[in-house]
């Protein structure tokens, strides 16, 4: 079920590439994606983790992502992790931007040109060279996964050429790896300022708060695995906790969200009821529509008076 316009994949888990935790200024570099990502809208955005999972979860807790693991996290292949990402969203969203987590300095503002593109695969250069983010359509990601030739991601892509749209940009980020630590630093001001944006977090309240982005990520999770369990194990949440905003949501509410089922051979399953969905699905359509609004509004207000 689609629930989203745009999603995203970080891969963060191979031991001999990735480097997650690695700071630039005063956040790892996989928080510096996500918040690029955030800027831009994307929504849900999956960490597909293996080496430090422990500590990215610990960093990124608050952060409203979904933590999904690559037992070969050992191996250095790119597109295991790709392909994990790819088939958690491909019924999920219209479109997928990923990057690898060892690429951090691209600017929203990029990731926004890149999704305004219509082709199926969208690659962003700098120069005559091609980086990340790409950005995929969910229509084509199995013919994606089914490609079994040389050079992983890029390979499949490139037997795809006929369909991809190459975008130049003003933005050296798409380029600059954790390899090259001076590069990246030197880059820091530029790219702080392009994460400056007006933060938008829209909650539900009477008395007090009762939905919020976090609870809108529980229901997504409950629809995706029928299970407030697992749900709870993508997103790093204790299981007390995530009753207690079920039940909360709720009383609020006035009338059931999710359809408890217990017994069975595989056990109880939690579903999101009809109304649940209807809830969640225009829950989202409401937060994009005042993200653009804000978004659009803080270009107007602050950045085209050059004020910020």
């Amino acid at each position: 079920m689609v629930i989203s316009r745009t999603g995203g994949v970080i891969a963060a888990a191979s031991k001999k590439v990735a480097n997650p935790l690695l700071h630039v200024g005063s956040i790892p570099i996989i928080k510096r994606i996500v918040l690029s990502y955030q800027q831009a809208g994307i929504f849900p955005i999956v960490i597909v983790t293996g080496t430090e999972e422990h500590e990215v979860k610990s960093q990124l807790v608050g952060c409203d992502v979904i933590f999904l693991h690559n037992d070969d996290f050992e191996a250095p292949e790119l597109f295991d992790s790709v392909k994990i990402g790819f088939r958690y969203l491909e019924d999920k969203c219209e479109r997928i931007v990923f990057s690898p987590v060892n690429v951090p300095m691209f600017s929203p503002e990029t990731l926004e040109l890149l999704m305004d593109q219509k082709e199926e695969i969208v690659t962003p250069m700098f120069g005559e060279t091609g980086g990340h983010p790409v950005v995929v359509a969910s229509s084509i990601i199995p013919e994606l996964l089914q490609y079994a030739g040389e050079d992983g991601l890029r390979g499949a892509i490139a037997s795809m050429e006929d369909r991809r749209a190459w975008v130049h940009v003003n933005d050296e980020g798409i380029l600059q790896s954790v390899h090259n630590a001076e590069q990246l630093n030197s880059r820091l001001e530029e790219h702080n300022h392009a994460l400056l944006q007006s933060l938008i977090n829209i909650s539900l309240v009477k008395e007090a708060a009762f939905f919020n982005p976090r609870v809108k990520l529980l229901l997504f999770l409950i629809l995706d695995t029928n299970s407030v369990n697992r749900a709870c194990e993508h997103m790093a949440l204790s299981l007390g906790s995530a009753w207690d905003m079920i039940n909360k949501l709720e009383k609020e509410l006035g009338y059931a969200i999710v359809e408890r089922r217990h017994g069975g051979s595989h056990g109880g399953r939690t579903m999101l009821t009809e109304r649940g969905v209807q809830f969640l699905k225009a829950y989202q359509q409401f937060e994009n529509n005042i993200f653009q609004y804000a978004h659009n509004e803080f270009i107007r207000l602050f950045r085209e008076s050059g004020l910020l």
